[in-house]
C-alpha cells in the first residue's frame, strides 16, 4: 500500500532529495518544452510537480496533459529544492497512480471574477490556496487558545444556542421558531450561562458561534461569528485584562513560531507578531474621547465607539491597547459600576492597532443581588426573564469577570486581512445566507 506524505511537510523541508508520493487536487497546470508544471494541493499546501515527457510513457504524459483542473491524482517522484518553484520545492514526477477526472469548465478560472460571483460560488472558492492558508491558520489559532487555557487551569464548557433572554441587547437578537414557543432567540454570547458554570467548574472558557442581527455592511461585521469567551470567579477587571494580555500574546507567538511560512503568505511579517508582548497599554474612555476629538472625529461623552471612531483611535498605537471605563448607558446591565465613578462601569475593550479596532469586550460583573436587580429595572428589563440569573447572586455569589474575543476579528488583524469574510469559510451577513 502506497504511503502518501503531506505537502506541508515537503514544503517545510522534511523530504528534500527523497522519493515520496503525494495525492491531491489539480489546482492548475501548464506545459512548456515537453514539461508539464502541475500545481497540486492536498489540504495542507500546494506543491509544484513537474512531469517530463522523458520520465513517463507517452500515454501517461498525454493523459495528464488533458486533465481538467480539480481532477484528483496520485503522483510519485523525488523532492528537489528549486528556488524558481513556488515555496522553493518541487516534485519531479516519474510515476502516476490513480486518477479521477473532473468535469470540464470549472467555474472559477484564472481570470478576474467579481466579488458577488465568488461569494455565490464560495463552496468552490474555499479551494483557493490563499483561503486554504487562512483556514489552516484559523485552526492553529483555536488550538493555541485551547493550549493556553489548558496550561493555565481552565476547563472548556459549552452553553445553549437557544436562549430566552438577551445578553447584548434585544435589538440584535435573531428570533427563531422553537416548536410552539415564542420569544426564543439565537445566542449572542455564552456569558449568562457561564456565570452559572463558574460555581461548578471555576475558571472556564468556550469556543463557539455567536449570532448578532446587526444591519451592518462594514468589513468588520458578520452575523454569525466565532467567539472565544472566558469567565473567571474571584477576579476583578484588572485580573481579566491580564488574562486577555497573556492569551492574545501567546496566540500571536504560536502563529509566528509554528506557522511562519503561512503567516507570511497572508502579508503579515511573523516578526511583527513576536513583538506582541504583555502587558498592553491602557487608556480610559475619557482619554479615548479626547483623542478622537483632537483628530476631528465627531464623538460626545456617552457615545459608543463605532468604526468611524475606532479606526483613527487605533492609529495612535502600534500594539493592542485597552480602553476601560465605559459609561453605564452603553454597557449591558450586568457590568459593575465603578464605585469611585458610578457613571462608568468596570469594563474594557481591547483594540487592535492599524485600524482594526475592537477584538475583545469584557469586564467585571455585578455580583450583588440587590444591585443587579436594580440594574435590570433601570434597563427596563423584566426581572422574571432573568430570574435564574438573579438566583446566582442569592446562593454563592463572588466577584467575577470575563470577556469575549471575536476570533475572525483577531485573525483579520494578525493576518492583515482586508475583510472579515476572508477569516471564516462561509460568512453570513445581512445579505447572504447561501451557499
Amino acid at each position: 500500500m502506497t504511503e502518501f506524505v503531506d505537502i506541508a511537510k515537503i514544503l517545510d523541508g522534511g523530504y528534500d532529495g527523497e522519493r515520496v508520493s503525494v495525492r491531491g487536487w489539480l489546482h492548475n497546470s501548464r506545459s512548456s518544452g515537453g514539461i508539464q508544471f502541475l500545481l497540486v494541493r492536498d489540504g495542507t499546501g500546494v506543491l509544484q510537480c513537474t512531469l517530463n515527457r522523458r520520465s513517463v510513457d507517452e500515454e501517461t504524459y498525454n493523459r495528464v496533459e488533458k486533465l481538467p483542473i480539480e481532477s484528483t491524482l496520485e503522483l510519485s517522484g523525488v523532492v528537489n529544492v528549486d528556488q524558481r518553484a513556488p515555496d522553493g520545492r518541487e516534485l519531479s514526477v516519474n510515476n502516476l497512480g490513480e486518477v479521477n477526472e473532473a468535469m470540464p469548465d470549472f467555474p472559477i478560472t484564472k481570470k478576474e471574477h467579481g466579488l458577488e460571483f465568488l461569494m455565490d460560488n464560495r463552496h468552490l472558492w474555499v479551494r483557493d490556496p490563499k483561503l486554504q492558508n487562512i483556514f489552516r491558520i484559523r485552526a492553529k489559532f483555536m488550538d493555541a487558545g485551547r493550549r493556553w487555557f489548558n496550561e493555565n487551569g481552565y476547563t472548556e464548557t459549552q452553553s445553549p444556542m437557544f436562549i430566552t433572554a438577551a445578553c447584548e441587547g434585544g435589538s440584535t437578537l435573531f428570533e427563531v421558531k422553537y416548536f410552539d414557543r415564542p420569544g426564543v432567540y439565537l445566542s449572542q454570547s455564552w456569558q449568562l450561562y457561564a456565570e452559572a458554570m463558574i460555581a461548578s467548574l471555576g475558571k472556564i472558557y468556550t469556543i463557539a458561534p455567536s449570532f448578532r442581527a446587526e444591519p451592518s455592511r462594514t468589513r468588520r461585521h458578520i452575523s454569525e461569528f466565532w467567539h472565544l469567551e472566558v469567565e473567571q470567579p474571584w477576579t476583578d477587571l484588572a485580573g481579566i485584562m491580564k488574562v486577555g494580555d497573556e492569551l492574545v500574546s501567546y496566540m500571536a507567538h504560536v502563529l509566528a513560531e509554528e506557522m511562519p511560512r503561512e503567516v507570511k503568505a497572508t502579508g503579515r511579517d511573523p516578526k511583527e507578531l513576536l513583538k506582541v508582548e504583555p502587558p498592553f497599554p491602557q487608556i480610559t474612555y475619557d482619554e479615548a474621547i479626547e483623542t478622537v476629538q483632537r483628530d476631528g472625529v465627531e464623538m460626545l461623552w456617552g457615545d459608543d465607539f463605532g468604526w468611524q471612531q475606532e479606526e483613527p483611535l487605533t492609529r495612535h498605537f502600534d500594539s493592542p491597547f485597552w480602553v476601560r471605563g465605559f459609561p453605564s448607558g452603553i454597557k449591558p446591565f450586568y457590568h459593575m459600576p465603578d464605585s469611585k465613578k458610578p457613571e462608568v462601569t468596570l469594563s474594557a475593550d481591547l483594540m487592535a492597532p492599524e485600524g482594526y479596532g475592537e477584538i475583545i469586550g469584557g469586564g467585571q460583573r455585578v455580583h450583588d443581588y440587590a444591585q443587579l436587580l436594580q440594574r435590570v429595572l433601570d434597563d427596563n428589563l423584566r426581572p422574571e426573564d432573568y430570574s435564574w440569573y438573579l438566583d446566582l447572586r442569592r446562593w454563592g455569589t463572588v466577584p467575577h469577570s470575563g470577556f469575549g474575543l471575536g476570533i475572525e476579528r483577531v485573525l483579520c488583524w494578525m493576518l492583515k486581512l482586508e475583510h472579515i469574510r476572508d477569516a471564516i469559510p462561509f460568512p453570513r451577513d445581512m445579505r447572504r445566507v447561501f451557499p
